[in-house]
């Protein structure tokens, strides 16, 4: 690998993690070196900063497209195809919660909902069920505030993350005026 130790220690730690990501180390270095480099590279670029095959390079890159994660650009004067990532670090969070909904919470659901139209033969699968039906209303409820905190402005979005743990007591802090404007029950 011939990059300065600073990208070569960024790149390399992608490499490492994307084993824990559920991606190969060739994709997650592909995809950090695409993350920094200030323009658009091709796959010979990428195969001779890495030292990593061009077949492993091509895999790569059409993996790191079918996520979103790598967009072909055209460069003037040269015909290969040159990659970049997206280049605001908020699309790339939408682009990674979109793609990760869509190849792993979405075909639960499915299948949770399958499930929970099938008749139970037992109480055994009743039990199964009740879980079931637990489980799928929580992820239910988690994709309905993701669609629609998906739709805030990133200056929305950032100013919630910052709040952090200040949420409850805002929440804490409503309940509580909500609770004053009803009116008390009579005792009788």
């Amino acid at each position: 690998m011939n990059l300065p130790p600073l990208i070569q220690a960024f790149v390399l730690h992608f490499g490492e993690m994307g084993s824990r990501w559920g991606i190969n180390r060739t994709v997650g270095q592909i995809y950090a070196l695409l993350y920094v480099s200030p323009v658009p590279l091709n796959a010979d670029q990428i195969v001779e900063a890495l030292g990593v095959s061009r077949s492993n390079v091509s895999m790569g890159l059409r993996e790191l497209q079918a996520w979103n994660l790598a967009i072909p650009k055209h460069v003037p004067d040269d015909r290969r195809d040159h990659f970049t990532t997206p280049g605001d670090v908020w699309e790339i969070l939408r682009v990674l919660a979109e793609e990760r909904k869509k190849r792993e919470v979405d075909p639960t659901l499915s299948v949770l909902r399958e499930l929970l139209m099938m008749a139970p033969a037992s109480e055994a699968e009743r039990h199964a069920q009740h879980r079931m039906a637990e489980m799928h209303g929580l992820i239910e409820q988690l994709t309905t505030w993701y669609d629609e905190v998906k739709r805030l402005e990133t200056e929305r979005l950032a100013q919630l993350l910052a709040l952090g743990s200040r949420v409850a007591r805002i929440v804490e802090a409503t309940d509580k005026v909500v609770s004053l404007g009803r009116p008390r029950k009579r005792k009788e």
